[in-house]
């Protein structure tokens, strides 16, 4: 096993440095890293580590697992073939979409995946140093992080990867805030031993009732670990008009009762979490001169389902590819000139060249950010903006759960699994809706 070095020698300067290595820390400093970049990551906690989360696996998600080398380790440990959706007197099992991402999923706790992905940073060649947290930012007259503080030590560096989360405090140092009046989720998550915990399919409840019998604006799901226990867990939408008047923890528990013998549950819900998750690129100042926000910090948080691990390991090795190609390296260049990676990991032709000084983050990480998931999320948002009305999820909900084209179409959307290159009626019909609700957005994704 790779170990991490003590914190006492922590570095005094580097060329880049990643704040957080969850997901999208670890995913942009792999590559990074592996195209010969000198990378330093720090991370408050102590790994290995927990984080609410659903540990769930798309097969965006594993698109990008199998591209970092790591895909034969996540099925090893859960194949995952699609959904199992009930609600409203009805149930379907809706298989993951063929196509460019692959038909399978999977489903890694996240104490053990963000371990490994930790471990890829550093055999790839990064410094990464646990129990470290950012406690300041020195930014240069013309805007550039010059260092940031972290306690009592100072580490100068090029280039900021700010990738510490949902909350991300360094993000806030520079800049970054929340757009409130966006729908958001409020979700908590177990863990609970099952009979069925090797069961290939994901429980979703899209009826999901409090202990009173009211209807949330949200699901219900249980993730099979296939190590004897599930995921169980419950989110629900809200927005600063239409607040999640629900106590997460309790409807977690009643949720439970509710599956328990569907899913032959052994015990109690464990290690009960909760979370508060903006979605959808609803933020403005995500960048600047020679820093960026990626993941969770950036809200890459899929409206309709709460998935982020897809776009933090996705927008690690875009963010990556960007600056490599030559963005936010700030003063004093990169160093020898280093090569791009292409997208399945093998080195490019496109170098920097040594000594150059690069172009600057601040518009282009949002515009590509806007440009990957611009449509998906400003669709998805209304969408799930929509879910937040009463009367809505009482509606649709038996009309959807009626049709398994219907439902099929759903979950393709849902799990932002429709490929550029596809052709078909719901592909055309889901891009151009996302491209009518970006020109109707009253915020913007991503704002400067």
């Amino acid at each position: 096993m790779v170990r991490m070095e003590s914190r006492r020698r922590l570095p005094s300067s580097t060329d880049v440095l990643v704040v957080g290595c969850g997901p999208a820390g670890a995913a942009t400093a792999t590559w990074l890293a592996r195209a010969g970049r000198e990378v330093t990551v720090l991370d408050a906690a102590g790994f290995p580590r927990d984080k609410t989360c659903g540990d769930g696996l798309t097969p965006r998600a594993m698109l990008e697992v199998d591209r970092l080398g790591l895909g034969a380790w996540a099925r090893d440990r859960i194949t995952i073939r699609g959904l199992e959706l009930r609600g409203f007197g009805h149930e379907r099992r809706v298989p993951w979409p063929a196509g460019e991402h692959g038909g399978t999923g999977s489903a890694v706790r996240r104490t053990v995946f963000d371990d490994r992905l930790r471990q890829a940073a550093v055999e790839a060649g990064a410094v990464v140093r646990d129990g470290v947290r950012v406690t300041g930012v020195e930014r240069g007259d013309d805007g550039e992080v010059t260092a940031v503080l972290a306690g009592d030590d100072r580490v100068e560096c090029r280039t900021l990867v700010v990738a510490d989360g949902v909350r991300s405090p360094v993000g806030r140092l520079l800049g970054r805030s929340w757009h409130r009046d966006t729908v958001y989720a409020v979700a908590a998550r177990s863990y609970v031993g099952s009979a069925r915990h090797d069961h290939p399919w994901i429980g979703s409840d899209l009826e999901l009732r409090d202990a009173a019998g009211a209807i949330q604006p949200g699901y219900g799901w249980v993730f099979p670990l296939g190590d004897g226990e599930v995921n169980l867990g419950v989110g629900a939408l809200a927005t600063s008009a239409r607040p999640a008047n629900v106590a997460v923890k309790e409807l977690l528990q009643h949720y439970a009762r509710s599956v328990r013998d569907d899913w032959a549950l052994q015990a109690e819900p464990r290690a009960v979490t909760s979370a508060l998750l903006p979605m959808g690129g609803a933020v403005s100042g995500v960048a600047g001169r020679n820093w960026a926000a990626v993941g969770d910090a950036a809200a890459c948080v899929n409206p309709l389902n709460g998935e982020g691990i897809d776009y933090a390991l996705e927008g690690g090795r875009l963010l990556a590819e960007l600056i490599l190609a030559g963005h936010g390296t700030g003063a004093g260049g990169v160093g020898p000139g280093r090569s791009r990676p292409s997208p399945d990991g093998s080195p490019g032709a496109r170098t920097v060249p040594a000594g150059a000084r690069t172009e600057p983050l601040t518009h282009a990480w949002p515009e590509v950010l806007r440009r990957t998931y611009g449509e998906a999320f400003a669709i998805a948002r209304d969408a799930a903006r929509l879910l937040t009305y009463p009367r809505f999820l009482p509606m649709a909900g038996p009309v959807g759960m009626r049709s398994q084209t219907l439902m099929t179409a759903a979950v393709r959307c849902m799990s932002n699994t429709v490929a550029d290159s596809d052709r078909d009626v719901v592909a055309r019909a889901w891009r151009a809706a996302g491209s009518v609700a970006r020109r109707l957005d009253r915020r913007p994704l991503f704002a400067y």
